[in-house]
């Protein structure tokens, strides 16, 4: 095993942010959070469009992958808490160019993706409001500045608003569900595969978006206050409620609404049974549901981006004890670059969730072969690490050609490592 130095950057990091951190109820929320996200605003409707009801076989799949990949997460978490997350595991295991080769493009994706999955929120208010493509532009600068906003105050404060959050989402997501339930038609299920399995391919290449969240969440292992115990009951609790969350709503989004549900899909749930006034509603859950997934990718990305910089794989100027507020203005900044781009030169967005999507398939990749040097023989973390594997494997695949673009940032962060190390 390499470490290419000392890991004292990361471990320090750790140190430092133990007293007094998040239990196993705010952890499991935050890890909700990240979780579920924005992907159950609109990625139901956008599977249902690259695969009709066979899209639930893709939010199947990628469920019970989910499950050794969230094991190997909280085995190494348990084990290697720190700011550092997947990245510490990546130099551990193989020195300090993986390192930085997969951090960059986590900490860079995580800014530009921002004001994308801000987005999803944008456009359920311009879909109540009728304000059109500038109103969703507005409404995401409004969230984003929003969620900067609570992770200025600190990790535990935003902790306890994400608790409030996802509470109240997860009690509007299950009335929804059931209101709508019975308005679902078996016609809507046929053809169940009109786009045949290039379609289901296409869909669970989307969707790894919205089992993103492990990689960020293996950043705030270090904040919590007993991370041997509470991380793998925090883990298991967020696997349980995302799971049965997502794959409800898959399932009435495609039952109800048909092969094209919309952009909005939870509105016109809603809507179907209670009307167009219904929209307000859901329109401010999904607001409230971005701030809650934003939030946890803020504060994990922040912790790492201010790791990277203490083990000289990013500038020093990031390098801050206690709150990393330096690195959460630097990846602020980015999301409005980003938002720029998108508003003024009509970036394309779902290239953007694609290099998202792209890098997070590549952090479990890359942790999952850490994990096999890292986590003990004959433990049970290292016999689900095997599967583990396989399935990001599966993920990095269904990426495609996406993946050139974190590969390619990586490789810019490992000449910067090689030229400004020590």
């Amino acid at each position: 095993m390499t470490s290419d130095g000392p890991a004292s950057g990361v471990e320090q990091l750790a140190v430092e942010a133990a007293p007094g951190g998040l239990s196993t109820t705010q952890g499991a929320t935050i890890t909700i959070g990240a979780l579920l996200g924005t992907g159950v605003i609109s990625l139901p409707g956008i599977a249902a469009d690259d695969a009709g009801p066979a899209s639930l076989v893709a939010w199947a799949a990628l469920l019970i992958l989910s499950i050794p990949l969230a094991t190997t997460f909280a085995a190494l978490g348990s084990r290697f808490p720190g700011g550092g997350g997947v990245t510490s595991y990546a130099r551990r295991a193989f020195g300090g160019y993986a390192g930085t080769a997969l951090g960059w493009p986590m900490v860079f994706a995580t800014g530009v993706a921002a004001p994308v999955a801000a987005g999803f929120a944008g456009s359920y208010i311009a879909d109540a409001t009728g304000g059109g493509r500038h109103v969703s532009v507005l409404s995401t600068a409004g969230i984003m500045l929003v969620v900067v906003t609570m992770n200025w105050f600190g990790i535990r404060i935003s902790a306890r608003v994400q608790l409030v959050i996802m509470s109240a989402i997860a009690a509007t997501l299950v009335v929804t569900v059931a209101i709508a339930l019975p308005h679902a038609q078996s016609s809507n299920l046929t053809p169940f595969a009109p786009h045949g399995v290039g379609g289901i391919a296409t869909a669970a290449g989307a969707l790894v978006w919205a089992f993103g969240g492990w990689e960020v969440m293996a950043s705030l292992s270090g904040e919590y206050r007993d991370p041997a115990r509470s991380i793998t009951r925090a883990t298991t609790a967020a696997l349980i409620v995302v799971a049965a969350l997502y794959l409800s709503v898959a399932f009435v989004t495609v039952a109800v609404l048909g092969a094209a549900p919309g952009s909005a899909p939870l509105s016109s749930l809603l809507v179907v049974r209670l009307g167009p006034a219904a929209r307000p509603v859901m329109t401010v859950i999904a607001t409230l549901l971005t701030v809650g997934t934003m939030n946890s990718y803020f504060a994990g990305t922040a912790r790492l981006a201010a790791a990277l910089a203490a083990e000289r794989s990013l500038p020093r100027f990031l390098d801050q004890r206690g709150e990393p507020r330096r690195a959460l203005l630097t990846i602020t900044l980015l999301g409005f670059a980003s938002l720029a781009a998108i508003a003024l030169l009509h970036t394309d967005s779902e290239a953007i969730l694609m290099f998202m999507s792209a890098t997070i398939a590549a952090a479990y990749l890359v942790s999952s072969v850490a994990a096999l040097r890292l986590l003990p023989r004959g433990s049970t973390g290292r016999r689900v690490t095997m599967i583990a594997l396989v399935a990001s494997l599966a993920l990095v695949i269904a990426t495609g050609w996406s993946l050139l673009a974190p590969v390619v940032v990586g490789a810019l962060g490992c000449l910067w490592y090689r030229v400004r190390r020590p």
